[in-house]
């Protein structure tokens, strides 16, 4: 189940219905019925894979309680290692192994060696990576004694599992997110309204804005050797929003469905294209996971901690994984390999350099670098990748062949409103969750009214969430 779609408009007020009927009950009845509501929501797509997330579920479950109780330390590492094995090796299988065989097999024939392989006809696991993120972080965080083990199955589950979250994030954290399953929740004034606002203008960012937006990159990019080099600059640009206003999108609406239930969800973006630099724009895109590399897997390799050299390699080697997390091809191995490359030389210049503050330049230039990876983002592979960089160099900025004048100017038009509301909270310091809160009930239903107008108009042209592949 998608949220741009007719059947959850039918899923989500009937949950909430009943989920606030129960408030009055034990908190195991509401924790039940979120646990089925998502269990739904995801097996809606393909109930078979229900299989693979109650297993990896129980798993965790198992290995968590088993870790606490140790009687040894290596007994301890031997539960802690059949977790992260068995689910790194899911998503292995489900992701990587046609990639990795077929790479494994060019390798091997470029040095005059050939084996004969099979592909398989592997269905991925919506949202897979994220609710293995999820697990991982908690037996992790077992394993180092941070947090003491969940003995309740159900608020495991959820946790695991809570259907906002569960098919494209945020990633969340048990120090976070399983206090607040654990404790009774009340319906409140500001919550509600802080939900239904972001939830308004989480719809608004996808349907009206990326949607709109991606009607014209998608007929550039669907041609790129016809197109010269503004053109396809101006739907690289585009691009770079389409994916924010569609990733934040979905993002804002899955915080203000939790919050709808009570729950507060960790924040995921926060104006990243306002960096300076492509370090605060880690800080600022995609947060959940940039925090969760930094904490889970960069400070394992050993942080900043043993000499300048071996941070760039820790630096390099997360955002190479941090890319290949996104998906089974090269090109985001080498989308990583950018930000890696230009995160370790901010690094130099932060420690060696003694430069804190790139200014408005460096905002100018963090945009640029970042739109640059993008393309190997959206291209379908590295050499379309490297023709469209090409022409960004060839100066061939000549009239924009365009195709069709209504959709470009619907394009810009869309971008200029987001921009313009994005402009104006990052100037005012107002962040879009609690903007709902700070508004009178006039003006809260008169823009929700308005947006909603908008989303009903632009629903034709409605596509699933970019992060879903991942």
């Amino acid at each position: 189940m998608i949220f741009n779609s007719y059947a959850f408009a039918l899923f989500f007020p009937i949950v909430f219905v009943l989920y606030w009927l129960l408030s009055k009950k034990n908190i195991l009845y509401q924790n039940i019925l979120l646990l089925v509501a998502s269990y739904v929501f995801y097996g809606w797509w393909d109930w078979r894979f229900l299989f693979l997330l109650v297993f990896s579920t129980s798993l965790d479950y198992y290995t968590g309680l088993k870790m606490h109780s140790a009687s040894t330390t290596n007994l301890k590492k031997i539960w802690f290692w059949i977790s992260v094995s068995v689910n790194l090796g899911f998503l292995g299988f489900f992701k990587y192994y046609n990639f990795f065989i077929t790479s494994l097999h060019d390798s091997f024939k470029e040095i005059g060696v050939n084996f004969s392989y099979s592909m398989l006809n592997i269905i991925l696991p919506v949202g897979i990576s994220f609710y293995t993120f999820h697990g991982l972080s908690y037996v992790i965080d077992i394993y180092k004694d941070k947090i003491k083990p969940e003995k309740d199955i159900v608020t495991y589950s959820l946790f695991v599992s809570f259907f906002p979250l569960l098919v494209a994030g945020p990633i969340e954290r048990a120090t976070h997110l399983l206090p607040q399953l654990k404790t009774k929740r009340f319906f409140t004034d500001k919550y509600f309204r802080e939900g239904l606002f972001q939830i308004t203008m989480g719809f608004f960012r996808k349907m009206v804005i990326a949607d709109s937006l991606a009607v014209y990159v998608d007929s550039i990019y669907k041609n790129s050797e016809i197109h010269n080099s503004s053109s396809l600059l101006l739907a690289s640009v585009f691009y770079a929003f389409q994916i924010y206003f569609a990733f934040s999108g979905y993002s804002d609406i899955a915080i203000g469905t939790a919050k709808l239930f009570g729950i507060k969800l960790l924040d995921n973006f926060n104006l990243p294209y306002f960096s300076k630099s492509l370090t605060e724009f880690w800080r600022r895109w995609h947060m959940s996971l940039s925090f969760w590399l930094r904490d889970y897997l960069y400070i394992s390799l050993g942080g900043n901690r043993k000499g300048i050299k071996i941070t760039y390699r820790n630096l390099m080697i997360t955002m190479l994984l941090g890319g290949l997390w996104h998906g089974a091809s090269w090109n985001f191995v080498i989308w990583g390999g950018i930000h890696g490359l230009v995160l370790s030389l901010e690094k130099f210049s932060f420690q060696k350099l003694k430069i804190n503050d790139f200014g408005f330049l460096g905002g100018i230039i963090t945009f640029a670098i970042v739109v640059l990876a993008w393309v190997f983002f959206r291209s379908p592979d590295i050499h379309s990748s490297l023709f469209i960089i090409h022409k960004f160099f060839s100066f061939d900025y000549g009239a924009l062949f365009i195709g069709n004048i209504n959709t470009l100017i619907n394009s810009v038009l869309v971008l200029l409103i987001g921009l313009s509301f994005d402009a104006y909270m990052f100037k005012k310091d107002i962040a879009i969750e609690s903007f709902g809160s700070r508004v009178s009930t006039l003006g809260l239903v008169t823009l929700v009214c308005f947006l909603t107008m908008l989303i009903v108009l632009f629903y034709s042209n409605s596509t699933n969430f970019i992060y879903f592949q991942f």
